[in-house]
């Protein structure tokens, strides 16, 4: 008699396990969720970690006391901080030149991820980029570690969703809640946190996206408050109501800390192309320009690192004029220089603190021209950090947030969402861009937001394309493309000449019109012999070259060189396209 092999449910389970956790996630909402949560644990593990990391590395590299901040010294050994900034400015240099070697590849941030590639990221690249950031922060370069945090926990959470095989919009949405949980844990405040994922990262908020955020957020936050005992937040004292004529000068204070931003943002870009016209190798840059930061710091240790401790002991501090004006302009060289000479991070929070000089300034200023009534500096201080951040890393609602949360006064977070407003629209208006997709313009990238444009790339002409068509030879006559293509047959032919070139297209209509010579030759009645599409063009493109030749169909050819005809587009058709997958997109960012 056969035997039967005994059942084994238990490895039976473990074998079909991921493929009904991977159901289960791509059919509830819930179970969305909690792979969502999963990504906040991670992101507020690896901030808690990198945190550790660079505090301890300014410690031994530039002997600070247990607990004492680098931007918050009053002084600092001038031969310690050259010596520690130039030698790491080198090793960062010396990095990046065995990266280009070993991976060439650049890494993708989360906003284009989710911009172009459908959220999709490399862990690899971003392990990379964390890398570089904690030593250029370690080593007391003027720069953030909030460029690394949303970098590790998107990635971390790209790979989740590409392990659990998530639908596009999913994988997006989960890339978003990684940033909300890394910038959650990062400012120990989860509503900052999840509208700088709706902001920022995702590109819009809906109600089917806010359960998911709001979750990494949250673990996010309680994970990184269970390690780590220093919360981030303002100790002052705010007045309890802000009259309304107090608004006016608000509003100009928006102005002044949009027209501030872009300043900076101009001012990274110049430092970038000083240190490239200057014909210096690549492995240097960071060398020299961590010396001119050691410079920098030897007026004013508070130019060092993020600038933690400075917007903390600073914040409410009674600086004189003078000393507010230096200090902003030492901090945005420093900033400028670090990331222009090739150090890696962010300007997040090198933009509150700047902003929060701009805010200190611009009480001074006000107060020398008011007579009765004075604002508290403290409160223009938070107003213009919010504002000039929204300028440069934009999200209104997420310094809005982050003002109420750092402080838990609500008619201060209205002047904030009002500066913060102010400001968008200014840099909108006159610059367009936030830092980050500022650099991607740089780069040649047409990327405003996260906002999902990929889908138009994906779209292409090649996909769109119709490859049964009518042609005939250029030496044809009239009176044989009559015979040979009667009235109905077909609209339009297209005609290539004796080297199999594309030539034009000949419209069966006019060929039959009374009065066309019938012993012509086709050249005589062809339309559109120089314009014609290529399969790379995305459908965006091949519609305003519909509109441009005033055409409604156009032959693809393989390239501009050969000519060689392999399809043919109608507008028609692409419209319809790109109108089915717009009206998709907008279901899916509904929630429809």
């Amino acid at each position: 008699m056969p035997q039967h092999r005994p059942r084994r449910p238990l490895r039976d389970w473990l074998v079909h396990a991921p493929y009904k956790l991977r159901a289960l996630v791509r059919a509830d909402e819930i179970w969305l969720s909690v792979l969502a949560s999963l990504a906040g644990l991670a992101a507020g593990l690896s901030v808690t970690a990198m945190g550790l990391v660079a505090q301890t590395m300014h410690q031994l590299l530039f002997g600070l006391p247990h607990g004492e901040r680098l931007s918050g010294l009053v002084s600092a050994d001038p031969v310690r901080v050259l010596l520690v900034l130039g030698g790491g400015g080198l090793f960062v240099g010396l990095i990046g030149l065995g990266i280009m070697r070993w991976r060439p590849t650049r890494a993708i941030d989360p906003i284009e991820a989710n911009a172009l590639y459908g959220g999709r990221m490399s862990l690899y690249d971003s392990a990379i980029v964390v890398v570089q950031t904690l030593i250029s922060n370690g080593v007391g370069a003027s720069v953030g570690l909030e460029a690394g945090y949303t970098q590790v926990g998107s990635s971390l959470a790209s790979e989740l969703g590409a392990r659990f095989r998530l639908r596009r919009n999913d994988q997006r949405l989960l890339v978003g809640c990684g940033a909300a949980g890394a910038i959650a844990a990062a400012f120990n405040a989860p509503l900052t946190g999840a509208f700088y994922a709706f902001e920022l990262v995702i590109g819009t908020y809906s109600l089917a996206t806010l359960a998911p955020v709001m979750a990494a957020s949250i673990v996010a936050v309680v994970v990184t408050r269970l390690l780590s005992p220093e919360l981030y937040g303002f100790d002052i004292q705010l007045p309890t109501a802000i009259p309304p004529l107090d608004y006016l000068p608000i509003l100009g204070l928006g102005i002044l800390a949009a027209l501030a931003g872009i300043a900076i943002m101009r001012g990274v870009t110049l430092a970038e192309q000083a240190f490239r016209v200057s014909r210096m190798p690549a492995w240097l840059r960071p060398a020299i320009g961590g010396l001119a930061v050691a410079g920098l710091a030897m007026v004013s240790p508070q130019v060092l690192s993020a600038g933690h401790a400075a917007l903390s002991f600073g914040i409410d501090a009674p600086y004189p004029l003078r000393h507010i004006a230096l200090l902003f302009l030492l901090k945005a060289a420093a900033s400028a220089i670090s990331l222009g000479s090739g150090f890696r991070g962010g300007l997040f929070f090198a933009s509150l603190f700047l902003g929060a000089l701009v805010g200190k300034l611009f009480a001074a200023l006000l107060a020398m021209v008011t007579v009765t009534h004075a604002i508290p500096e403290v409160v223009l201080a938070l107003v213009g950090m919010s504002a000039l951040a929204v300028a440069i890393v934009g999200g209104p609602l997420t310094m809005g947030f982050l003002a109420l949360e750092s402080t838990g006064s609500l008619p201060l977070t209205v002047a904030v969402l009002l500066a913060s407003v102010v400001s968008s629209l200014t840099v909108r208006r006159t610059f367009g861009y936030s830092f980050a997709t500022w650099r991607f313009h740089l780069r040649g990238e047409a990327i405003r937001s996260a906002v999902d444009i990929g889908w138009v790339r994906s779209l292409t002409v090649a996909r769109m394309m119709r490859r049964e068509m009518r042609t005939v030879r250029a030496d044809t006559t009239v009176a044989a493309f009559r015979r040979d293509f009667p009235l109905g047959a077909t609209n339009r032919v297209v005609v290539i000449d004796a080297a199999d070139r594309y030539a034009g297209i000949v419209l069966v209509a006019e060929a039959h019109a009374p009065g066309t010579d019938e012993a012509a030759k086709l050249p005589s009645i062809l339309h559109y012999t120089d314009a014609m599409l290529t399969p790379q063009m995305t459908v965006k493109d091949a519609i305003g070259l519909f509109e441009r030749a005033e055409s409604d169909a156009l032959a693809v050819v393989d390239s501009p060189d050969s000519r060689r005809v392999i399809g043919l587009l109608t507008e028609a058709y692409a419209l319809r396209r790109y109108s089915e997958e717009l009206d998709r997109r907008r279901k899916e960012l509904s929630g429809e």
